[in-house]
């Protein structure tokens, strides 16, 4: 038994073995054998089980820190479902309320623009009944002051349509000599008035930006760069600067002094008029603060660089479209306001504001045509109907009465007279998609207020 312990346990020393003579002697040393064997038998038995227990205790360890992180990481995703959550009805509540800005806006400027409208009607019916010099002297002072508070709401309004967020630029191709030219051409009179030349030039560039909005901030750049240079001349153009563009709008006015930089872009801020400008109606101060908030909107880089008695450059920078082509499009005819197709044409005015009405007739039949006035799709069908009137044109207002608009009326003329009558919709809502709409139902378009001469030679093309 002891011999298969020995063996079981190993070989141990045999230096201190006595003698085979003492049998007393070779028993206690093969117990002390045993012995040691079994000391060191029970130590490693030891070592190991210590092991499994370390091992033990360290997945014990493991498996609460992982319980931990899950917990954390359970909780974190609560988190960001709660705050993903929070951030939706944010977002629903912000959209929201730029519904109710769009709205808002749509109705303000209709209206606050629609007595405005019905005035300046009124008012140029009035200057073409027959005034004295004195009626004539009072009629333009009220023109001037209606003229003024156009452009003050209109400013107004377009800021609030600016800050509220609610003008979203439709990004396209556009031919930027054209766009240039256009507008020289559009400024040439008042350049002209105060002998100034007004000359566009610039290579056959294509930019990407929003036609209408393009336009407006370039219109009211030209505008100051007019009023305020007294001699010499302005000059706009587009340059080519890597794969941008930049348009460039000069003058050799009265130059900006140093510590009026940013307080041009404040709003009702007022340049120093010069003595040729005394006479000339003065600006708003409004002009440069929709240019500044136009140019934010459409992610355009907006800079200019002056000197005092010298001279402005503003430029408008912005991508170039990805393929530049030469667009040889051939000049749109302008109408001139002769009227002369316009007597004896059949014209159906659908509004629904009295004022208006009254006033729109007055206009039209001063210029010698027939009118009938509806305030809806049923008054309207009752005319073609009853009286046999069959419209050469049709002018409506967009936003009417019981929740119709000017060209559902248009719709059905021309379905109940089963031809594309020709048809000029009128409107002081600047909305984006107003004007969209419009357009797609095959109308004119014209905003209040409304200008006679602009009205009259629509009329005259339309009917021509």
């Amino acid at each position: 038994m002891n011999e298969m312990i020995l063996g079981t346990l190993g070989t141990i020393s045999a230096d201190d073995r006595p003698e085979p003579d003492c049998p007393e002697k070779e028993e206690i040393w093969r117990l002390k054998r045993i012995n040691l064997a079994l000391m060191r038998r029970i130590e490693q038995v030891t070592d190991s089980q210590a092991n499994a227990y370390s091992l033990f205790q360290t997945a014990i360890q493991r498996e609460t820190q992982v319980r931990r992180r899950t917990e954390e990481l359970s909780d974190a995703l609560k988190t960001l479902e709660e705050t993903n959550r929070k951030n939706l009805a944010a977002r629903e509540a912000a959209d929201n309320a730029n519904r109710s800005k769009s709205k808002f806006l749509a109705a303000a400027s209709h209206d606050i623009l629609q007595p405005l409208n019905a005035a300046r009607l009124s008012l140029f019916a009035v200057q073409g009944s027959g005034l004295s010099p004195e009626g004539e002297r009072f009629a333009s002072a009220v023109d001037r002051a209606l003229d003024t508070m156009e452009d003050l709401i209109g400013s107004v309004l377009e800021i609030a349509r600016l800050d509220a967020g609610v003008l979203e630029p439709d990004i396209g191709e556009i031919a930027l000599s054209d766009l240039c030219v256009g507008l020289a051409t559009e400024f040439q009179p008042l350049a002209r008035e105060k002998g100034l030349s007004l000359r566009a030039t610039g290579s056959d560039l294509t930019g990407l930006s929003d036609a209408a909005l393009l336009r407006r901030l370039l219109a009211n750049l030209l505008s100051n760069a007019i009023r305020y240079t007294d001699k010499g001349g302005v000059l706009v153009g587009a340059r080519r600067r890597g794969d941008s563009v930049r348009i460039d709008v000069v003058d050799t006015g009265h130059g900006i002094a140093a510590d009026q930089y940013e307080k041009i872009f404040e709003e009702f801020h007022r340049g120093r008029l010069g003595p040729k400008s005394s006479t000339a109606r003065p600006g708003l101060g409004l002009g440069l603060s929709i240019v500044k908030r136009t140019a934010a909107a459409l992610g355009h880089r907006l800079s200019f660089r002056s000197r005092e008695g010298r001279g402005t450059v503003f430029s408008v920078s912005m991508p170039l479209a990805p393929v530049q082509h030469r667009q040889d499009k051939p000049a749109s005819p302008r109408v001139q306001a002769s009227g002369i197709g316009l007597a004896y044409s059949k014209v159906l005015l659908v509004e629904n504001e009295k004022a208006v009405t009254e006033a729109t007739v007055a206009l039209l039949e001063r210029w010698s045509c027939t009118v009938r006035t509806a305030s809806g799709i049923s008054e309207a069908q009752t005319i073609l109907a009853q009286e046999k009137f069959y419209p050469d044109v049709v002018i409506a207002d967009y936003w009417l009465d019981k929740g119709q608009i000017g060209t559902d009326v248009v719709e059905a003329v021309r379905s109940t007279l089963g031809r594309n009558v020709p048809a000029c919709v009128l409107t002081a809502d600047y909305a984006a998609e107003t004007e969209e709409h419009i357009q797609k139902s095959g109308c004119e378009l014209i905003r209040k207020p409304v200008r006679p001469a602009e009205l009259r030679a629509l009329l005259a093309h339309m009917t021509a």
